[in-house]
């Protein structure tokens, strides 16, 4: 329910007894907020954009890790182009774009996550496979495979949150209290069977595995720092890959950290039992939720090279130059 003193604005002045009323907080405050939600929303997108570039068009960065990074980076992209800007459009002000566009958001809103769940739980399965079974890798984690596994896991996506939103389509606009909200109303056992599924097991997979990593890890930069001879042309595989595969591990671990620290907020607080998903106190709750897809391009920038050498050649136009797809990113 929009809660408003009387006498405010109506959304739709000539539906007085069925319209929502307009929140009226002060403009300064209205301004600023605004002006921070939609600055977090546009470098979500341009970040996002940056990597997607960067992996599709330089072929030596087509590789199975980098795919599963560029799924990911299109979640994050589609966060800061369609939720975030439909979040701030709903609990700011009216919702002017009738009910399909809501349910349509609410759905997106449910897919998107997902996928993003799905891809970290594919980059924690192609970590384990490159640290703890390194001679079987480049057989195993292929780029066709890779690229399967995506559209499967969008696919999944896709079906999954189909069921939770079921109701709403047939019954567009059923869950609005007035003409002018776009709300949806999750029951608390359908609620927390989804946090279970999506959330719960996908991270309890991702953790156990990076604890395997982690271990594995730890053991190899040992072996290394020992330069145990042996052991390296036992495995078939230089220290200098292992160091780079080590790398990789340690930066895919903290993108999966911040990415565990963003998602437990909204997830535990599915969990307190306030299933109706349109209250005002989840809104902050969700954009930290959503400031996840805007930090994973930072991260990238941080530990990827190859990436801030990619921004540099984006940035200056050099990627149309005939031939530039064939650059040495690495």
């Amino acid at each position: 329910m929009i809660e408003t003193q009387d006498g405010a604005e109506l959304c739709f002045p000539q539906l007085f007894n069925t319209s929502c009323r307009k929140l009226t907080p002060p403009p300064f405050e209205v301004m600023l907020i605004h002006t921070l939600l939609y600055f977090i929303s546009l470098l979500t997108v341009a970040l996002n954009l940056l990597v997607i570039i960067s992996v599709s068009h330089f072929r030596q960065l087509h590789t199975p890790t980098n795919i599963l990074l560029l799924s990911l980076a299109v979640s994050d992209f589609l966060v800061g182009l369609v939720l975030m800007p439909g979040e701030i459009l709903r609990k700011r002000s009216c919702w002017f774009l009738g009910d399909f566009m809501c349910f349509l958001n609410n759905y997106l809103s449910g897919i998107i996550p997902v996928s993003s769940i799905g891809d970290m739980v594919l980059i924690s399965v192609d970590r384990y496979v490159a640290i703890c079974d390194p001679l079987h890798y480049t057989t195993r984690i292929t780029v066709n495979r890779v690229k399967l596994c995506v559209c499967l896991c969008w696919l999944y996506s896709v079906s999954y949150s189909l069921l939770f939103v079921m109701d709403d389509l047939t019954q567009p606009g059923r869950f609005n209290s007035c003409y002018g909200e776009c709300a949806f109303v999750g029951h608390y056992v359908v609620g927390v069977i989804d946090v279970v599924l999506s959330f719960i097991v996908p991270i309890t997979v991702i953790i156990a595995l990076y604890l395997r990593v982690f271990a594995v890890a730890v053991s190899q930069a040992r072996a290394m720092r020992s330069h145990i001879t042996a052991v390296t042309l036992q495995l078939s595989v230089t220290p200098k890959a292992k160091k780079s595969e080590l790398k990789a591990a340690r930066t895919l671990g903290v993108l999966i950290v911040v990415f565990i620290m963003c998602f437990c907020p909204f997830y535990s607080f599915l969990l307190t039992g306030d299933s109706l998903v349109s209250a005002s106190s989840v809104s902050y709750v969700l954009f930290v939720f959503y400031c996840n897809s805007c930090l994973n391009p930072v991260i990238y920038a941080l530990f990827y090279p190859w990436f801030r050498k990619a921004v540099k050649l984006i940035v200056t136009l050099q990627i149309l130059q005939p031939g530039s797809c064939e650059t040495n990113m690495l």
